[in-house]
C-alpha cells in the first residue's frame, strides 16, 4: 500500500475456465430464482466463485439453511487454497476494460483500499464513505461469512470524481505497456472482461494522484468548500465493505491496534472508477411491495403525507407511479428543491412496513423487470425519477449519505462480477 488509502496488494487469480469462474454480485436479481439456477448449473462440478459467495437471494431459506451454505463457502475457499488453484500476483494493481452488453466499455483500476480511511456512519469526515444509509441488519451476514473466510473476493466499486480524466483514463493511454492477466467472456450475455497488470511506473502514478486528490487546500478548492476530503463513494457494495470494516474493528479489539494494523484484514479489494466514466449510467432502485393491496398502501400514504394528491407533477412536486397487476396510480407531492423522490418514498415505506408486519419490501433494479413482477397478483412496483450522477459527490457534501438504494449504476447484467480474489488470513491460520 501507498501512504495514502488506495495501492497495490497481493491479487490471486484463479486457473481454471473464468467464464464458469466468475459470477455476478450476490446482491443482484434477488426475486429472480431462475437466473441463480442456470448458475448454478454452469457452476456444479467446476472451480466457480457461485461456490465461495452466498447470493442474497438464498438468505430466505432460513437460518440453518444459510449457516450450512457459510461453512461449505469457508470449507471450500481453504480447499481452492490447497488445490493451489490460484496464482498469485504481489504488489498487484490490474487496469481493467469491462465491456458491457451494449458494446460500451468500461474502464477501472483494481486495488486496495485502507480500512482505517473507510465510515459509512452518518456524518462521516473519512476519506472514503457511503453514499447511501447502511442498514445495520443486513451487516451481521456478511460479518459471518468474512469471519471465517480465508478470502475475499470483491464486488465493490468505488466512485472518483474525476471530471478531468487524470486517472483511470491516463491509465489506459499506455494499456500496450502493461501485461495482460485476463479476457473472457462473462456468463449469462454479460459481455467482455480484460485486465492488465500495472506496472511499476504505473503504480507511482496512482499515487501521485491520490495524494493530490486527498490534499484538502485541492479539494476545498475543488468543491468550494471548508469539509474534510472526500475522495471515493462507495457505488456498489457498501454493505460488504461495511461487513469488512466490522471485522477489522473486533480485530482491534481481540488482537490490539498495532497487530491489527499489520493483519491482511486491514484492507479490502475493489475496483476504482471515474464517475464521469460515459459508459456509467445512473438509474434508480425501484420498490416492490408484496403481500398487502395497493388500495392499502396508498391510503396508508396520503394519511402520513396529507399534500399527496393524484395525478401528475405540477412544477415543484415529485410523482411516485404504482403498479399492481393492471392497475395503475400516480401519487404526486410538493417537495423542496433538489430532493429525491425515494427521499419521500423511503421513509414512508419503514413506516408501512412496521405497521404491516404481513407485507414485504424487494428493490428492483430495471424498469421491465419491475414491471414484469407488478404483473404477478399480491405485488405492488413503485417506480420513480432517479437522480443525476453529477449531482452525486455535491450532494454528500451537503447533506451526507442518501437514503438506501437510492440509485444503482446501471443494468444488473452490468454489475461487477467476481473474479479476483485476496487472502484476509495470514497463511498461519489457513
Amino acid at each position: 500500500m501507498n501512504s495514502c488509502f488506495f495501492g497495490g496488494g497481493s491479487i490471486l487469480l484463479p486457473n481454471c475456465d473464468l467464464s464458469a469462474w466468475s459470477t455476478i454480485a450476490c446482491d443482484q436479481f434477488t426475486s429472480d430464482d431462475s437466473y441463480w439456477a442456470e448458475v448454478a448449473a454452469m457452476a456444479e462440478g467446476r472451480p466457480s466463485a457461485y461456490h465461495i459467495t452466498l447470493p442474497e437471494i438464498y438468505l430466505k431459506e432460513g437460518e440453518a439453511s444459510v449457516e450450512q451454505r457459510i461453512a461449505s463457502i469457508n470449507r471450500t475457499m481453504r480447499q481452492y487454497l490447497s488445490d493451489g488453484l490460484f496464482r498469485a500476483y504481489p504488489d498487484a494493481m490490474i487496469y481493467l476494460e469491462r465491456t458491457l452488453a451494449d458494446g460500451r466499455v468500461r474502464k477501472g483500476l483494481l486495488g486496495l483500499v485502507d480500512l482505517e480511511q473507510y465510515d459509512y456512519h452518518r456524518g462521516a469526515s473519512s476519506y472514503i464513505r457511503a453514499t447511501e444509509e447502511t442498514v445495520l441488519e443486513r451487516i451481521p451476514p456478511r460479518v459471518k461469512i468474512r469471519r471465517g473466510a480465508a478470502l475475499e473476493l470483491p464486488h465493490l466499486m468505488l466512485l472518483l470524481d474525476d471530471p478531468n480524466r487524470e486517472l483511470i483514463e491516463v491509465l489506459s493511454e499506455r494499456k500496450d505497456a502493461y501485461t495482460p492477466v485476463y479476457g473472457f467472456d462473462l456468463m449469462m450475455h454479460s459481455g467482455h472482461l480484460s485486465g492488465f497488470l500495472l506496472d511499476e511506473q504505473a503504480r507511482d502514478y496512482v499515487s501521485q494522484v491520490m495524494l493530490r486528490f486527498s490534499d484538502p487546500a485541492y479539494f476545498q478548492d475543488k468543491y468550494a468548500t471548508d469539509a474534510s476530503p472526500l475522495v471515493f463513494a462507495v457505488g456498489d457494495g457498501n454493505h460488504s465493505l461495511a461487513s469488512a470494516k466490522e471485522c477489522y474493528e473486533a480485530l482491534k479489539q481481540t488482537l490490539g491496534a498495532e497487530a491489527a494494523a499489520h493483519h491482511p484484514a486491514r484492507y479490502a479489494l475493489a475496483e476504482l472508477v471515474n464517475l464521469h466514466d460515459p459508459s456509467l449510467d445512473f438509474e434508480p432502485i425501484y420498490r416492490l411491495i408484496s403481500g398487502v393491496e395497493l388500495d392499502t398502501l396508498l391510503a396508508f400514504l396520503r394519511q402520513q403525507a396529507p399534500d399527496f394528491h393524484g395525478g401528475g407533477s405540477k412544477p415543484g412536486e415529485i410523482s411516485l407511479y404504482f403498479q399492481s397487476e393492471l392497475e395503475r396510480r400516480t401519487l404526486s407531492i410538493p417537495v423542496p428543491s433538489g430532493m429525491l423522490p425515494v427521499s419521500v418514498l423511503q421513509p414512508l415505506l419503514d413506516q408501512f412496513l412496521s405497521a404491516h408486519p404481513e407485507a414485504s419490501i424487494d428493490y428492483i433494479h430495471g424498469l421491465d423487470t419491475i414491471r414484469a413482477l407488478a404483473k404477478e397478483p399480491g405485488n405492488i412496483a413503485i417506480t420513480f425519477q432517479g437522480m443525476q450522477k453529477a449531482d452525486l459527490f455535491p450532494g454528500l457534501l451537503q447533506g451526507g449519505v442518501l437514503p438506501r438504494k437510492t440509485f444503482s449504476m446501471g443494468h444488473a447484467e452490468d454489475k461487477r462480477f467476481y473474479l479476483e480474489a485476496r487472502r484476509i488470513l495470514p497463511e498461519a491460520a489457513l
